[in-house]
């Protein structure tokens, strides 16, 4: 792999000097139970000091290897220069007026960018938004305003944001939707191809869930009547499944046949996650929209969505924006995120994370039989977990394994509707050192089961 570690500020390396948690996290913990709601929970019991590269520091001096990058955020990792110069340059200047007051070239630049690189070579615009929850509940209001139509199609084990509409898209309850309703309405959810999961099996996946979606949506909303299908590339919290092959192209084609607008919800595969720009890439999706947040600007809050420009056209003047969407420091801190993944050619580096990982990962599977699956693509990839000899989900073997991996100094993720998956997003500058040595911690985690 390529090195460019050498950008870090922190020395590249896992260092343990106190227990998990420390003192001074212990005594942080204490003060964020005292002031903080519950409902904001932490996946590791640890407060991040600094973080640069592939590692993360604790306020204890303990170094994480680092395979969560703030949830796919910090792909061009933490602080990165160029994010650093252009956002600082940005907050010396202003630092805020509302693009919809007096709007600022950072904003216009960004959506330029978008346009180069989403797929299609289509006119295209864009609207920025600061979550990807945002960007979601905005693809839908242009669609429903472009097409004159209510229904929402989403699939299940997808995730689309915390939002009311977005609880109403995302398919699993706990914790996302439960005790939130009522939910929004007209949305109907339909099967999804997941291979691992398919009852007759990973080679009719494909085919058949697409041909019971589509009956579905034929029969119980009537294609007349949707506005929107709505699906993940890859779908993130539902486990990092990879629609079998041939499903995306035959769900996309229906909705062109119906006048359906097709959005493709990259917020946490996009910007060279899995190897290209945009997951949709890999089977040749061009889809109508497209929404983009978590890797887009290096580690600050701004989401977008792209799309068709008669399409993003539909909405009224005045009825897209919001008080902070598109924040000039964000944009630009957007502007040297993408110079840094051109700069260093990220999806390529993330297609070489997969090359390191995945053959490690598969050699794991074949010695613990609570590895059902290896999946995903360049560095968006994960492990189900599964009771040995079957397949049914082991939520705690999960949470336990990602424990041992905490206190050994190897920062973690879960995911998955049923709590079971085990999910590997490093930032794409990550060293091929770090890469190994984390999977040595996961390992060694592995024979604690």
């Amino acid at each position: 792999m390529t090195d460019v570690s050498h950008e870090s500020k922190l020395p590249q390396e896992r260092r343990l000097v106190t227990a998990v948690p420390g003192p001074k996290s212990e005594e942080l913990m204490a003060r964020k139970q005292a002031t903080v709601a519950d409902g904001v929970g932490a996946v590791m019991p640890v407060f991040a000091k600094r973080a640069s590269g592939g590692v993360l520091e604790d306020v204890d001096g303990n170094s994480f290897i680092d395979f969560g990058a703030g949830i796919a955020v910090t792909s061009v990792g933490n602080s990165a220069e160029a994010v650093v110069r252009r956002a600082t340059a940005q907050l010396e200047a202003f630092t805020h007026t509302c693009v919809m007051v007096t709007p600022y070239e950072p904003y216009v630049e960004v959506c330029e960018r978008l346009a180069e690189l989403t797929p299609g070579d289509h006119a295209k615009k864009s609207a920025l938004f600061n979550s990807g929850a945002e960007a979601v509940e905005n693809a839908v209001k242009i669609a429903r305003t472009h097409t004159k139509r209510q229904a929402v199609i989403v699939f299940d084990h997808a995730y689309h944001g915390r939002t009311n509409l977005t609880m109403a898209l995302t398919a699993k309850n706990m914790p996302y939707k439960h005790g939130f309703g009522p939910f929004a309405p007209e949305v109907y959810r339909v099967p999804v191809a997941y291979p691992y999961r398919w009852l007759t099996g990973p080679e009719n996946c494909a085919e058949e869930a697409a041909t019971e979606a589509i009956d579905q949506i034929t029969k119980q909303v009537g294609a007349e009547n949707v506005a929107a299908i709505l699906i993940e590339p890859v779908l993130g919290e539902g486990g990092f499944i990879e629609p079998a092959k041939g499903f995306l192209p035959r769900i996309s084609e229906f909705a062109r046949e119906h006048d359906i607008v097709f959005i493709a919800d990259e917020i946490q595969s996009g910007f060279c996650r899995t190897g290209r720009w945009f997951a949709c890439e890999d089977e040749g999706i061009v889809p109508d929209l497209i929404t983009t947040a978590k890797g887009i600007a290096g580690g600050l809050p701004l989401a977008a969505v792209t799309g068709r420009a008669e399409i993003m056209d539909s909405a009224h003047s005045g009825g897209l924006g919001g008080t902070y969407g598109g924040n000039p420091v964000a944009c630009a801190a957007a502007l040297g995120s993408i110079e840094t993944m051109r700069e260093f050619d990220l999806p390529a580096r993330a297609r070489q994370i997969e090359q390191v990982m995945k053959p490690r990962l598969r050699k794991l599977a074949e010695q613990h039989g609570v590895i059902g699956d290896v999946r995903g693509r360049g560095a968006m990839l994960a492990i189900e977990l599964v009771k040995p000899g079957t397949k049914d989900p082991d939520p705690a073997a999960t949470s336990a394994l990602a424990k041992a991996c905490h206190q050994d100094g190897l920062l973690v993720l879960t995911t998955g509707t049923y709590g079971n998956v085990m999910r590997f997003l490093p930032p794409l500058v990550i060293s091929e050192d770090l890469l190994n040595e984390g999977l040595d911690v996961l390992e060694r985690a592995l024979g604690t089961l």
